[in-house]
């Protein structure tokens, strides 16, 4: 994104203590569950008005769809900044945001519009690449909003 975004405005650590002791809980389970560490720094991009929600709510499921369900109706994330900046719309200040979000993925399928949840033996689904797409609110936490140009 360096070439036409350039200026970050600022960027926000998100302390949220009941989501991330929901969080960590979600993390212990998982780690134990599959003996291996399952976190993923990715990113979220979106409008003004979900990103307050966001760091309100964190990541809520209710919402999911908004934006298509390619992979599955569930909370969409990208380890590709260019992608997600796809999904952030200005505000009246040209102003974009975007979450650095931990996320807890460890297996994962090929996901389809038709999902509305993950298959049994998998936490999320993916398109094979980049996108990661969570089914449990607790499976993000929105830690960094960045605000950029």
């Amino acid at each position: 994104m360096k070439e036409k975004y350039i200026q970050i405005i600022r960027i926000e650590r998100i302390q949220n203590e009941q989501w991330n002791i929901q969080f960590l809980a979600h993390s212990w389970d998982s780690k134990n569950y599959f003996n291996k560490d399952t976190e993923k720094c990715l990113y979220h991009g979106c409008c003004e008005n979900a990103a307050s929600g966001i760091m309100e709510d964190c990541f809520n499921r209710s919402y999911a769809g908004v934006n298509g369900t390619a992979y599955g109706v569930g909370v969409y994330f990208s380890s590709n900044a260019a992608y997600s900046h796809t999904y952030t719309q200005p505000n009246a200040n040209g102003e974009r945001n975007m979450f650095l979000a931990r996320v807890l993925i460890v297996n994962t399928t090929i996901g389809n519009s038709s999902m509305k949840t993950r298959s049994v033996g998998f936490d999320s689904t993916t398109d094979g690449n980049h996108i990661f797409v969570t089914y449990h609110d607790a499976q993000a936490y929105a830690e960094y909003l960045i605000t950029y140009k």
